[in-house]
């Protein structure tokens, strides 16, 4: 029994120590990669407990293996946008200006039970109300309700630039080119598309730039 105690006591602190270092993201906020490797590291350390006749550092190896392949991953992901599209996936317009896009919803496998449920978790009882909804890849919907009737139209906004890669899908959205974004940009003394962190354009073409640290 001593032993058992010792080693739950020991995994349970390593348990800490690794989610601590893998990141505050909360659970609902979980891409795919980060929910397997904890469902993995949780079913290391369970295993381990379970079976003292089974020495502890076999159970701490795998762990700290799952724990460089998500940093592996996180870095991948942060330096390659391509990668990380792959990996996390893109999220999903599934409401467009009030419109449901139901070949959207069937590419993500998502049904109207799934988007009726979480417009009610977001306190939206209507379908009427809503003017655009995304699908994240965390699978959380984001969602902006229309404006109550008034003339005031709300605002989405699109990512043009993510660490310094253009996103050519949204740019035709707005049936604007690369040369329009670089042109676009020029005005505001932006030559280098590499030093943008991030740049969006809302509907009213505005731009939304942030430029990567100097120190980075």
């Amino acid at each position: 029994m001593g032993t058992i105690l010792i080693r739950t006591l020991l995994l349970y602190i390593l348990m800490l120590v690794a989610f601590r270092i893998m990141g505050k993201r909360e659970i609902g906020q979980l891409n795919v990669v980060d929910l397997v490797i904890n469902i993995m590291v949780a079913e290391l350390a369970v295993t381990s407990i379970e079976d003292p006749s089974k020495h502890l550092i076999d159970s701490i190896i795998p762990i700290a293996l799952l724990l460089f392949v998500q940093f592996l991953i996180a870095y991948l992901s942060m330096k390659l946008p391509a990668f990380r599209h792959i990996i996390e996936g893109q999220p999903t317009a599934i409401i467009k200006q009030g419109q449901v896009d139901e070949q959207a919803m069937r590419k993500q496998r998502y049904n109207f039970d799934d988007l009726l449920t979480q417009l009610r978790e977001q306190g939206v009882q209507q379908l009427d109300d809503v003017d655009y909804a995304v699908l994240e890849p965390t699978g959380n919907l984001s969602v902006i309700e229309k404006s109550g009737g008034s003339l005031i139209q709300p605002t989405m906004i699109y990512p043009v630039i993510i660490d310094g890669m253009i996103q050519h899908r949204h740019l035709r959205y707005f049936n604007k080119s690369e040369s329009w974004l670089k042109e676009q940009l020029q005005k505001e003394g932006l030559d280098d598309i590499e030093k943008i962190a991030y740049c969006a354009i809302d509907q009213k073409k505005r731009l939304h730039i942030d430029i990567k640290d100097e120190q980075e």
